[in-house]
Parts: C-alpha cells; structure tokens; sequence
C-alpha cells in the first residue's frame, strides 16, 4: 500500500502543543514571564504550529529566516516555505525584553496565554519589502499589504511552546481536525490520495464541480475551510460549514467527502498563499491541492490563474503535494450542465459564471439568484444568515477583477 505523502520536510509531524503534566506547568510557569501582545494572525499561526499544521517549523523565523523566504522562498537552512511566518511588536516594548529570556504570548481578544517563547533575536525588516515579494504590490488597499503594514515595527523569533488551541474546538466540535486527526480518518477510509478543497466561501455550483472531479481522480476529498478571520462581507465560518455540510449530504457519493477547517486568517496573498496551503494540506495527508480560477486572490492584484503558475515556477522536489488545476468553470445553458473552457465549445452568452463574490453580493442585496448558480439547499441556509443581519452588520460587497467579470 502505497500510503499518504510525508509531513513536509520529509520527517514526522511535529506538534508543539504541550499536553498532561507538561502542559500544566508551563501555564503555571507562564503566568509569571512578561506578556507580548499577538494579533488574531499571530494566534492563527501559533496554533498551527501547536497541531502541527506549520511542520517542520518550530517557532517564528529569524531574520535570515525572513529574508530568505521571502526572496527565495526558503528558511535559512534550505526548507521551502513561502510566506513568512513571525511575530511583531512595537520598539518600545522589545526594548524592554532581552535575547534569550522566555516570554508568554497573550491572545487579548480571549484572554489567554497562548504560548511561550525563548527569545532568540530581535530584528526590523522592510515590509515594503515583504509586501512586495509576498503579494507582489505595497497598495495598501490591498488586505494582505495593510495588515504587514499595520505591524509593530519588530520582530521576535525564537521556538515556542503551545499551551491552547483557543476556542476553535469547542465551537467548531467535530470539524476542527489536527493533521494527525485528518491523517487517522484518511487511513481508516483507505485512501491514500486526497485531493484539498480550499474554501473561505460556502460551496457554490463551481465549486462543486471542482471537488467532484477530484472525486473521480483521487480516493477522496478534503474540503477544508478556514475557521479565522476573513474580510468584512465575507460569510462567517459557522453559517459556511453549515451549507458545505448540507451540500455533502445532500449532493455527493456517501464517504467520498470529509468536511474540515483550519484556524488561519486569510492573507489574501494569491499565488504564495496557494503555495502555503499546499504546504500545510501536505502535513494534513493530502496529496493534491485544488487549484482554480483566482485562488487566495482579492481585487483584480493577481492573474486568474497565476496561483497555478507558480506550482511550474518551483522546484520539483519543493511539495510532495501537488496542485489539481482546473480552468475557469461555469453553467453552460447550451450544454445543460457545469463545463469549463476546457469542455465547452459555446459562446460568452450561453456561459452563467460563478464567483463567492457575486453570490454574496446578490443574497446581501436582497436579489434573485439564478437557479445554476447555487443548490436550493445551500441558498435556504445564507438566505436567512443574510436576513438574520442588523442594518449595520450588513456590508455593501463590490465586485471588483475577475469576480466583475
């Protein structure tokens, strides 16, 4: 039996996630070393390295470990990773803390020690150089560019210990799934390739397609939606994993399907991102990674399909996942059916395209949607989060770049 791809780096999973006794006494431990301050990005990541999601990463980058990903898109000692994973603070405060000491990272929208870390190096960077390798612009327009921006002015690195998952498995019971915990239901299933659908939208038509398609290429699918945070107007990850769940049951092949999520924000980094989530989909056992049209991308920054182009642009032996790519896909009227412009041979007019983006905007705007668009099932489900709104939660959604289209 063939069995699934390696953990990333070639070697084991490597959780940091302290448990039992150990667990016990760090927290307690904890509660005495100076308190640094991490964002709802920071907590992401930190958590990810504590379930082993960010494997074989044992804590934020150094300097050199920044830079190189960031121009080359490896750690210092040779590890392909392509977008920087590090903690920020202001100058002031990592004026007072010393290299080599150990401090306790405070999540303050819960309240909660997160982790603790052994102080390596302080260092600045440029983040308009970050910006500009990562998402390839500085606008700062850009979601991704203002949150770098945003930063403290210094970086902290050092290996951490994990003490929390925070509060995704209980609100998110049963879907909150470690590599570990994916890689278990992979094996008892049988299934030794596994194709990853990414999502931060619940499932329309087109994306049901894709996933279906890699039903028919792999033993089964992983659709696997981030649990952090998103961009004003997106659909929150509950009322989401409540319409992919009720689309799975009612749409696909019994056991060919697992729902999951993941605690990251989106970056909104387009094809690095891509990238990225190949890199930790190789640490949760899947050996494909859904790649279509615009994936992680926002605005009109990156190509319709540059996330696929930059799988031909690294080097081979980089993944051991690899990406399914599948071009622009739409409701063909003419064909009676989902198609793509690999498949079908009609014209603009006879084509319904498909985007998150327009979907969200026409149930926030009270509109009819198109019967090809979305599965009734799915749309009963975001028609009432929409309506369950306060006027002041409601967010105006614009199409802009490819989704315009």
């Amino acid at each position: 039996m063939k069995g699934l791809v390696n953990p990333h780096g070639g070697g084991e999973l490597k959780p940091l996630l302290l448990k039992g006794d150990e667990l016990r006494a760090e927290r307690e431990r904890a509660g005495s070393l100076k308190r640094i301050n991490i964002s709802s990005r920071e907590v992401g990541d930190l958590i990810m390295l504590g379930i082993g999601g960010f494997t074989p990463l044992t804590g934020f980058m150094t300097k050199a470990d920044w830079q190189g990903v960031c121009d080359n898109m490896q750690t210092a000692d040779g590890l392909f990773w392509p977008i920087p994973i590090t903690l920020s603070t202001d100058a002031d405060t990592a004026d007072g803390l010393t290299e080599g000491e150990d401090i306790a990272l405070f999540d303050t929208e819960r309240n909660e020690i997160m982790a603790t870390m052994t102080l390596t190096e302080k260092y600045g960077i440029d983040s308009g150089h970050e910006c500009q390798t990562v998402f390839t612009t500085t606008d700062e327009e850009h979601p991704g560019v203002k949150m770098v921006m945003a930063q403290g002015e210094v970086n902290l690195a050092g290996p951490v210990k994990v003490l929390s998952q925070g509060h995704f498995p209980e609100q998110y019971p049963g879907q909150f799934l470690t590599p570990a915990e994916t890689r278990q239901q992979f094996e008892e299933r049988g299934w030794n390739t596994v194709a990853a659908f990414q999502t931060r939208n619940p499932m329309h038509r087109s994306h049901e397609y894709l996933a279906k398609i890699a039903v028919e290429i792999c033993d089964g699918v992983l659709v696997h939606s981030l649990l952090g945070k998103l961009k004003p107007g997106d659909i929150p990850a509950d009322v989401r994993s409540r319409a992919i769940a009720t689309l799975i049951d009612k749409y696909f092949v019994e056991g060919t399907v697992i729902q999951a999520g993941y605690p990251l924000d989106m970056r909104y980094a387009g094809p690095r991102e891509a990238l990225l989530h190949a890199v930790f989909r190789q640490n949760y056992g899947c050996s494909h990674l859904i790649v279509g049209r615009d994936h992680a991308g926002v605005g009109d920054y990156y190509g319709p399909f540059d996330a696929q182009h930059i799988f031909d642009e690294i080097p081979e032996d980089a993944l051991e996942t690899k990406p399914l790519k599948i071009d622009w896909t739409f409701w063909c009227e003419a064909c009676g059916s989902m198609a793509s412009m690999k498949t079908c041979p009609h014209d603009a007019e006879q084509r319904l395209l498909l985007s998150g983006s327009k979907l969200r905007k026409l149930l926030s705007e009270g509109d009819e949607v198109p019967a090809n668009f979305s599965r009734p099932e799915v749309l009963a489900i975001l028609r009432e989060h929409y309506e369950s709104l306060a006027e002041h939660e409601k967010v105006k959604v614009e199409l802009k770049g490819h989704s315009a289209r």
